[in-house]
């Protein structure tokens, strides 16, 4: 690919903080880092600086990619503002040429500057989801302004089955056009999905929370409850459940093409607003009955 006038500008290395020596491994991790801080979904998370680290990503992370940009600062320019003064006083600048293959033409005396293609630029854009629509996987398109031009553009966009909260998918070639014949650039498309009133989600894992009366839970019970797939199950609970406890129903999950999740059951003890005389005979004769307290048991230290 051709280089772009960017990389002159922008030192990768310095933006990803690894040396220009840096392994793929050490670069994958270093922009992971960076990428969960500076989210902007993250807490103190920065919009620029995340949209800056992915840029350097896209580049150090392709060995292809690198290996032309390595060669490319090489032989260009050593930042923005062009190259130093030489013996002759003069200085070479972006602006004084239309494209990259001018500049290169005219400074090693290649003679006629011709047009080099480059590569279009990246465009990020986020996506709005039903927590179904994110679970079941949908097509659907996005809305796209035009970088040169001002118009506006649409693309289809097919959202995998199983794709989380936050997470950002990759469109190759579906940025911004390229010049000159070179390819378009990649669009990035972030994906922010709606709350359910019923589930919730920890990656792969649904949650569900069912409340329980006193005496299913202490005594056990068995009791049905929904999933996902609009079924239900039978959950054992066995007897001296404690209100917040979590069961694993296996395989109810949020279901990928590599593997599926678990339906994460937690029951909550709840407590009735209002009584009957009967039940409040009943517990007052519970109450007389009972020696055990819970303020009693030893405390678990912290």
């Amino acid at each position: 690919m051709a280089a772009q006038r960017e990389w002159f500008e922008k030192d990768y290395y310095a933006v990803l903080d690894v040396s220009s020596t840096a392994s793929s491994k050490e670069i994958t991790k270093a922009y992971r880092k960076l990428a969960r801080s500076h989210h902007p979904d993250a807490n103190g998370g920065n919009e620029e600086r995340f949209k800056e680290v992915s840029a350097a990503y896209d580049v150090l992370g392709d060995s292809t990619k690198r290996g032309e940009y390595d060669e490319a600062r090489r032989v260009g320019p050593s930042g923005a503002g062009g190259f130093a003064s030489g013996s002759d006083g003069f200085n070479v600048h972006f602006e004084d040429f239309d494209d990259l293959g001018g500049m290169f033409g005219n400074f090693f005396g290649r003679g006629q500057r011709g047009p080099v293609s480059m590569r279009g630029v990246d465009q990020e854009t986020r996506i709005h989801l039903g927590f179904r629509d994110a679970i079941d996987g949908v097509t659907t398109t996005v809305l796209l302004g035009g970088v040169s031009d001002g118009e506006q553009r649409q693309v289809k966009v097919r959202i995998p089955p199983g794709v989380d909260n936050g997470q950002r998918i990759r469109l190759a070639g579906k940025g911004g056009a390229g010049r000159n014949g070179g390819p378009s650039g990649d669009l990035y498309v972030i994906v922010e999905v709606a709350p359910d009133a019923m589930f919730g989600r920890k990656g792969r894992h649904l949650t569900l929370l069912i409340p329980v009366t006193f005496p299913e839970a202490a005594l056990g019970s068995e009791i049905k409850i929904p999933t996902y797939d609009h079924s239900t199950v039978t959950l054992k609970i066995p007897p001296g459940t404690k209100s917040g406890t979590t069961f694993r129903v296996k395989g109810r999950g949020v279901a990928t093409p590599k593997t599926t999740g678990d339906l994460l059951v937690t029951v909550e003890i709840a407590v009735p607003t209002e009584l009957s005389p009967k039940e409040r005979k009943a517990l007052e004769a519970l109450s007389e009955v009972t020696d055990w307290s819970p303020r009693n048991e030893p405390q678990e230290e912290g």
